[in-house]
């Protein structure tokens, strides 16, 4: 199994170099494609095509000041506008103060680098840009997640709390028909007021959290998503595991497939799914966590263990009402009834089975993708 690393990889945020020499090209790739994934570009027009392939997941860009048609510095100020995440580093072998400057402000430029290049100069330079992106690239999920995490909350909250709202008025307008026109507001109609004003405050709060979070980056875009493996592999590189349980987990990949739909929320339920097959296997003399993923019909994430089985009364009801067997630690058993919510609010599915004669799977299913990525074998 393979899990992600806590140390930099530096291929994982591949650079973009833009120069209308091959030679130059070459150099480039020669002195650093051994620490770094590099990609490269022969002008501005090709390399701001480039950018917008969202596969590539360029976060860093090089480029020559001194090109044919559109130089380096129009270069730079066309990503600064289009493309803000990408840190921008400007190569140059002129030392026109003034073009520099203008370039530097304009362009928003981490760093220049001066021809002919040295190696050690240049190694360090794309290390710092790729701490800088790193740290980006990690402030943008958290913007995603939270902004994604509270549209979720809204949408579950809005309609209890409407609810809640024209049950107030029905009692108050009931405690206030003819019957009661000449008596004086009885205390059950004080209450259905207070509800109402109550819930209505409520939905107003939540209705401004939403927009405000909208209105701190309003490029989030929340549907990038992730592949399935991916977020696997995530989840396990994060989770507290101990040497025992890694060991006990595996991963298998039949078909890999992209999670585009509140991929964060989606994470939220495998680390629930894997916390509680954790706790069933707990003093298991041979525990076994399997990750599966395929696409058979529907995309799926099958997460089984080898644990007790789930009871069929319980299983029956796991996730329609709150139900939990480690009250003492705290559990209030909404953890199976929150993961259904999730995969029901944008079309998916959840399935558990559970039998003595085999394990406890749970499947989450995902609406049908257009493009399904190719199989990556077993890890």
């Amino acid at each position: 199994m393979k899990a992600l690393s806590n140390t930099h990889d530096f291929s994982a945020i591949p650079i973009l170099y833009v120069d209308d020499e091959e030679m130059a090209q070459k150099y480039f790739l020669r002195s650093v494609e051994s620490e770094f994934d590099v990609l490269t570009a022969s002008g501005a027009d090709e390399a701001i095509e480039m950018l917008r392939d969202k596969s590539l997941r360029i976060g860093i860009l090089v480029t020559d000041y001194r090109m044919p048609g559109r130089d380096g510095g129009d270069l730079l100020c066309q990503i600064e506008r289009e493309f803000p995440h990408v840190i921008r580093i400007l190569v140059t072998a002129y030392a026109d103060r003034e073009t520099l400057l203008h370039t530097v402000n304009s362009g928003e430029v981490f760093r220049i680098l001066e021809k002919p290049l040295n190696v050690t100069q240049v190694k360090n330079t794309l290390r710092q840009a790729y701490a800088l992106s790193w740290e980006r690239t990690t402030r943008q999920q958290r913007l995603i997640a939270m902004n994604e995490t509270l549209n979720f909350l809204a949408h579950e909250l809005n309609t209890p709390l409407a609810s809640i709202a024209n049950f107030s008025q029905g009692i108050q307008r009931r405690v206030s028909d003819e019957n009661w026109a000449c008596q004086p507001m009885t205390e059950v109609g004080k209450a259905a007021l207070a509800i109402n004003d109550n819930a209505q405050y409520c939905l107003s709060l939540l209705l401004s959290f939403v927009n405000s979070i909208h209105s701190i980056n309003p490029r989030i875009n929340c549907h990038s998503g992730m592949t399935a493996h991916q977020m696997v592999l995530s989840l396990l590189d994060s989770y507290p595991l101990t040497p025992e349980q890694h060991a006990a987990i595996k991963v298998d990949i039949q078909k890999d497939f992209k999670v585009t739909a509140l991929p964060n929320c989606v994470a939220l339920v495998l680390s629930s799914i894997l916390s509680n097959a954790l706790r069933a296997l707990k003093g298991h003399l041979l525990p076994q966590v399997t990750f599966s993923i395929l696409v058979d019909d529907t995309p799926q994430i099958c997460i089984s263990n080898n644990g007790p089985c789930i009871p069929p009364d319980i299983l029956s009801r796991l996730m329609e009402t709150p139900f939990t067997t480690h009250a003492d630690s705290g559990g209030k058993g909404w953890g199976m009834v929150f993961c259904r919510r999730v995969m029901h609010s944008f079309g998916g599915d959840i399935v558990i089975s559970s039998t003595p004669e085999s394990n406890t799977i749970v499947t989450l299913k995902f609406p049908p993708t257009k493009a399904r990525l190719k199989s990556s074998g077993t890890s």
